[in-house]
């Protein structure tokens, strides 16, 4: 894997929004914190999108979701000093915990994240 994709880049993806052809390219290396998975998840039944059987759809396009795991939960409820000014959630912060666990990049389209001062990598898709 080379990326951690935000739950808002997944939708935009599944939505064929502004900025999916930066995640075109590393669709099939990229993994979703489950915290963000839910997030996908949740939104696509507010939007009436039928989801069952949408995470075994996962693999076909190469994406993993990955376990939020105790050591994620910490990071991410020390994250929330860092991020408070920037107003990030929970989910947000799980997404950026698990960047810094597997030490990769970060895609969102979230442009508050642009503002952090995180030894990360994070890219604003649009």
């Amino acid at each position: 894997m080379t990326v951690v994709l935000d739950a808002s880049v997944l939708l935009a993806y599944l939505k064929d929004e502004p900025g999916v052809d930066r995640v075109d390219g590393v669709l099939a290396e990229s993994v979703m914190s489950s915290v963000n998975w839910s997030e996908v998840v949740q939104k696509s039944i507010a939007a009436r999108v039928e989801v069952d059987g949408i995470l075994d759809d996962l693999p076909d396009l190469g994406l993993m979701v990955e376990p939020f795991t105790p050591e994620d939960g910490e990071m991410a409820g020390r994250l929330w000093e860092q991020t408070r000014q920037a107003g990030l959630s929970l989910g947000d912060r799980a997404c950026l915990s698990l960047g810094l666990r597997l030490g990769v990049s970060i895609l969102t389209c979230d442009r508050a994240w642009a503002t952090l001062t995180l030894s990360l990598d994070v890219q604003v898709i649009r």
